[in-house]
């Protein structure tokens, strides 16, 4: 109880070491962009539905890498048609700012499956307004600032509301410039969605466009530009960054080939929106090479790009279906630990969120 108690005081600290706590923000508030630095952040091993936050899981992580967590992310499903409301809960008592990837998937959540009812088409239709109008609600709610990442990694081809699966790549007739058929549907269902959670009270959720680092397909009709729903609906900008993840993935040695150009990319979306590193990580296979040497070397260029404000760590372990191991987690290896420890003890990633005042309130 102390611990929390503790949390809660530093939790308007504007984070780091030898950093002066800011002053008691009063009234309604929201996640501040760092001027110096960035927030550091974990996924860590929330169980199959990514849901099962745990405050001792949260703790073991932040003593395992030496830094409190900005922002903890977790998921939630549709199929489960409900609102995380004691994960964010816990995750804000704690000091911290909850991510929730909103997945409009249904059981047994298995990529590469297709849409299920779920689909794009049927929330572009109003088929799931009053589970929509629900999750506004209960964000209204809970009523402080939480990170919301809806359909994340359209761009690629594992999920079923990927642009591929909606004829993606069929251009829309008269459209200059042109304007393809499954990019424009997330369009639609993006901002049906945003639209009617602000619409109940849900201004407190902060919208992130969260789009893989690499379209896959590498074809026009998906770069991520095609998916942008426009600066009105999207406060942050997102990318997941990984290396190996499966013993049969091709190595990168480091990891500015995977940032360098995508973050260019997504730059040229909105030329103020902070950007974050919505998912990262690695796996350890020492036979193919160093994750250690990738982790420093991510590190190092995450700094180097200036509007990149956050980065969220996929701390995870799993058992794949040829008995093989996928082991992403930060110390897969005293050598990979070792790494991770030392940028937590680097000021410039921030282990609290600064808070403050929402902007007219």
């Amino acid at each position: 109880m102390r611990r929390a108690r503790l949390a809660l005081l530093l939790f308007l600290a504007a984070a780091g070491c030898g950093k002066k706590e800011a002053p008691p923000v009063s009234g309604p508030v929201t996640l501040g962009v760092p001027k110096e630095g960035a927030y550091a952040g974990a996924y860590i091993e929330f169980g199959d539905k990514e849901d099962d936050v745990t405050l001792e899981g949260i703790e073991d992580f932040e003593n395992l890498v030496g830094k409190h967590q900005a922002i903890i992310a977790s998921s939630s499903y549709w199929g489960e048609q409900s609102f995380p409301a004691e994960n964010v809960k816990l995750i804000f008592r704690h000091g911290s700012i909850p991510l929730v990837f909103w997945s409009p998937w249904n059981r047994p959540y298995e990529e590469d499956q297709g849409p299920d009812k779920f689909s794009l088409n049927n929330i572009a239709d109003g088929k799931w307004d009053a589970y929509i109008d629900m999750w506004g609600e209960a964000a209204h709610a809970f009523g402080k600032p939480m990170i919301v990442s809806f359909g994340n990694e359209m761009n690629g081809s594992w999920f079923p509301w990927s642009g591929g699966w909606y004829h993606g790549n069929q251009p829309i007739p008269g459209t200059k410039p042109v304007r393809y058929q499954g990019p424009e549907l997330f369009k639609r269902a993006y901002r049906r969605v945003v639209d009617r959670v602000r619409a109940k009270g849900g201004t407190n959720v902060l919208w992130v466009f969260h789009v893989m680092n690499y379209s896959y397909p590498q074809d026009t009709w998906n770069m991520c530009a095609q998916y942008y729903p426009g600066p009105d609906y999207v406060d942050w900008l997102g990318l997941s960054v990984y290396g190996e993840q499966y013993l049969d993935d091709p190595w990168e040695e480091n990891f500015a080939p995977l940032l360098d150009w995508p973050y260019e990319e997504i730059c040229q979306l909105d030329p103020k929106k902070p950007i974050m590193l919505t998912e990262w990580s690695i796996g350890e296979y020492p036979m193919h090479g160093s994750k250690a040497k990738f982790m420093k070397g991510a590190f190092a260029n995450m700094k180097e790009k200036s509007r990149l404000k956050a980065a969220i760590y996929w701390h995870e372990r799993w058992e794949n279906e040829d008995d093989s191991y996928s082991n992403l987690r930060v110390n897969s290896s005293p050598e990979s630990l070792a790494v991770f420890q030392e940028a937590m003890r680097d000021p410039f990633w921030l282990g609290y969120p600064i808070l403050e005042p929402v902007p007219g309130k």
